[in-house]
């Protein structure tokens, strides 16, 4: 009970943090999918940076167990391009579509039926997927500090020195 309201606590302020951030509006979704606004990008590289040190940090005071999924190379490709597909038609990703829907937008219902649906399907074919899709370019569970077998921490510092590199050069383009 207490990992949920965790959850639900830090959805919350995810939430927020989308809404404030104008990740949710469609001139934004649509500038990152032509590549003329970075926002988006900004945004959720800086998501992914935070978690990033914050899982290894919670890792290594022993506060969690890190639970990594098996790298599929054809799974991540065809769900990639399912993902860009819906995005690219619908001008909403599946987490700014439910923001957008709190902000009282209704256009990205269409984007939430959409994920309701696909999940569906792919709920009746996994058994199929399973022995087929699922099992081309299987990797097994493994993550980058481990294919290049070392700790970390040694790649964490170039993922953000590389993320600031990449910020600097949004802002000096305008993006």
């Amino acid at each position: 009970m207490k990992v949920l309201i965790y959850g639900l606590v830090t959805g919350i302020f995810f939430g927020f943090f989308l809404q404030k951030g104008r990740v949710l509006r469609y001139d934004k979704q649509l500038g990152a999918l032509r590549l003329i606004d970075m926002t988006i990008v900004k945004f959720m590289l800086s998501t992914v940076l935070v978690g990033m040190v914050g899982v290894y940090i919670l890792k290594d005071l022993g506060l969690v167990t890190l639970s990594v999924k098996p790298t599929n190379l054809a799974a991540n490709i065809i769900g990639g391009l399912i993902f860009g597909a819906g995005w690219g038609l619908l001008g909403y990703c599946p987490g700014t579509s439910a923001g957008a829907f709190g902000e009282g937008r209704w256009d990205s219902l269409w984007g939430i039926l959409g994920m309701l649906v696909g999940a569906a399907i792919f709920a009746e074919v996994y058994p199929t997927l399973k022995t087929s899709i699922l099992t081309w370019g299987t990797f097994g569970n493994i993550t980058l500090p481990q294919v290049l077998g070392v700790n970390h921490w040694a790649i964490v510092p170039i993922f953000l020195v590389g993320a600031l590199v990449l910020f600097w050069w949004f802002e000096k383009k305008g993006l």
